[in-house]
């Protein structure tokens, strides 16, 4: 094939261990170029034109970092491009999935990866990665599924994939399918598709507020609860136990929270649904939303935070992230948020 008849790809690098190189402890320093040019065959798959967008650890990407790379990823789309890629760290590699999965409005891929070996180490993960995800950007089969992550020859939908390993090269895991797709010998396979397309339209958001993350534990005093707002936080994801309790001891302050701020509750144990009827004892899923906290549905507290912090910065109000939550658990769900108001149509 000629050159020039090649997809193109835009790859945008946003640092992490992908990037990673130096001696006594690594850090970010490799350009978008560098990690280009480090995979043998990658000009034979695509045209590249690669950025270096950020240069730090994952988790110092801020939600005005995200918004950007949305943009950004609309604007290469808008000139052209058939597939979009973002390399960065993999600690919040499902957050930014997460995100773009919901900002980013086209049919083409977007895809993410990263690496758990640097390149100073043997074996050294990310080449491998780097081109797997530009295989599955320039993949009509990837057409349609919103943003991926493709990491050890795995894809995996934003919506459920998780970091759920420290150290293995194959860290995550998607609840409750499992990969949605693979790569066999440079062809890439699509093994299910979720069912609908999930947007997150807002108005322009504002300065990001910041939302608290707290997990309980057996017979928890929960002494932080009382502290979120006077700390400054303007929501809480709450990662409560099992199938969302927490201990009897927090329940009054949990309700008086959830009349001043948004108060989601998620679970710790990363995969299944926050139930909503099986029981009613103080604490339980049933008494917890009488208190007014608002479910995660399937959602991870990863998740649930990162939309939290993008619905407030757009300036909803409490019943307007109700609104979200529940719209967005159900499959083919269309949420829009217009003059601080949400509209929903599926």
């Amino acid at each position: 094939m000629n050159r020039d008849d090649l997809p193109s790809v835009s790859v945008l690098a946003l640092g992490g261990t992908i990037a990673s190189t130096g001696s006594g402890g690594v850090t970010p320093r490799l350009t978008a170029d560098e990690l280009v040019q480090s995979v043998p065959g990658l000009a034979e798959v695509a045209r590249i034109d690669a950025d270096t967008f950020r240069q730090v650890p994952s988790p110092e990407l801020t939600l005005p970092d995200l918004v950007a790379l949305a943009k950004e990823i609309d604007e290469r789309l808008r000139r052209g491009a058939t597939g979009v890629v973002v390399t960065q760290g993999t600690n919040t590699i499902e957050e930014t999935a997460f995100a773009l999965d919901l900002m980013v409005d086209s049919e083409n891929p977007v895809v993410i990866t990263g690496a758990m070996r640097n390149p100073t180490l043997a074996g050294a993960d990310g080449p491998a990665n780097l081109l797997g995800a530009v295989r599955t950007a320039v993949s009509e089969q990837a057409r349609g599924l919103g943003t991926v992550v493709v990491f050890a020859d795995e894809i995996h939908a934003a919506r459920f994939a998780r970091k759920a390993h420290t150290q293995s090269i194959s860290p995550f895991r998607s609840s409750p399918i499992g990969p949605i797709g693979w790569l066999s010998e440079g062809a890439v396979r699509i093994g299910a598709r979720p069912v609908g397309r999930r947007r997150l339209r807002l108005a322009e958001l504002g300065e990001s507020p910041p939302v608290a993350l707290l997990t309980f534990g057996a017979g928890d005093e929960g002494l932080l609860v009382g502290a979120v707002a006077r700390a400054g936080y303007r929501g809480l994801v709450v990662e409560a136990t099992g199938g969302g309790h927490v201990t009897a001891r927090t329940v009054e302050n949990f309700e008086r929270l959830a009349a001043e701020m948004p108060v989601i509750l998620a679970s710790r144990t990363g995969a299944g649904e926050v139930l909503r009827r099986t029981y009613s004892f103080v604490g339980s899923e049933d008494d917890l939303a009488r208190r007014g906290l608002i479910s995660a549905g399937a959602m991870t507290a990863s998740h649930a935070r990162i939309l939290l912090r993008m619905l407030l910065a757009a300036g909803a109000a409490i019943a307007d992230v109700r609104e979200a939550f529940e719209a967005l658990g159900a499959p083919g769900s269309r949420t829009e948020l217009l003059g601080g108001r949400l509209s929903v149509t599926s």
